[in-house]
């Protein structure tokens, strides 16, 4: 396979937003009056929709609610949560090497694209990249197939030539979706299994296995 084009996830792919994104949702939570579970049983909310998540959480289907815990989180997510993230060893070394061989990269992110490019920005990625793609702030294209889709038409971009990279299934689901390959990586917060049953050209136990994989060395 040739790639010219690369789309990388951003939470659980690039950085680690474990802290900053579930001390949001618990806040959410509880000013909408409901049960906030511990921190470490809220691992699956990263990485899907935020309306996806309080719809379970919450237990309704009502947009209206589900609209306004998503603007509690909004409250502390951008002053605080936003910044509760850490950088994934490595990954600086894989955008530095895959833009040495003349790749073409982009953030591919479900989280709003106002708050994806401050975090970009503010772990100095933005140099690595042609744009950081998100949704919209009222949930617009937060779904990878829609996202995807949507770069590539903006781009101009050949889907037989571009790959995309994340952490979880939606990541992939949206590939394949739009005829992209996929790339699944085990740092983040969807299991081998949840990875591999969406049929990605590569499952990546570390950073390093990507630029291998896409040949731009170690």
């Amino acid at each position: 396979m040739s790639f010219t084009t690369v789309l990388f996830d951003l939470d659980g792919t690039l950085t680690d937003p474990f802290e900053g994104i579930t001390r949001s949702i618990q806040h959410a939570l509880e000013k909408m009056g409901a049960d906030v579970p511990d921190g470490k049983d809220l691992h699956w909310c990263i990485g899907p929709p935020l309306w996806d998540s309080f719809e379970v959480l919450l237990n309704t289907s009502d947009r209206s609610d589900l609209d306004l815990a998503v603007a509690h989180y909004r409250e502390r997510y951008t002053v605080t949560g936003l910044y509760e993230n850490t950088l994934i060893d490595g990954i600086p070394d894989v955008l530095a090497s895959l833009g040495t061989a003349a790749l073409d990269l982009h953030v591919c992110t479900s989280k709003p694209h106002a708050y994806a490019g401050k975090i970009v920005d503010h772990f100095e990625m933005m140099p690595h990249f042609g744009k950081v793609y998100g949704s919209e702030l009222d949930g617009q294209r937060s779904r990878k197939a829609e996202l995807i889709a949507h770069i590539l038409e903006e781009e101009g971009l050949s889907a037989n030539e571009t790959v995309m990279i994340g952490d979880r299934k939606h990541d992939l689901i949206g590939a394949n979706a739009n005829g992209v390959a996929g790339i699944g990586v085990l740092w983040g917060y969807g299991s081998r299994e949840e990875l591999e049953a969406e049929r990605p050209v590569l499952v990546a136990e570390k950073p390093a296995d990507i630029s291998t994989f896409l040949g731009a060395g170690a």
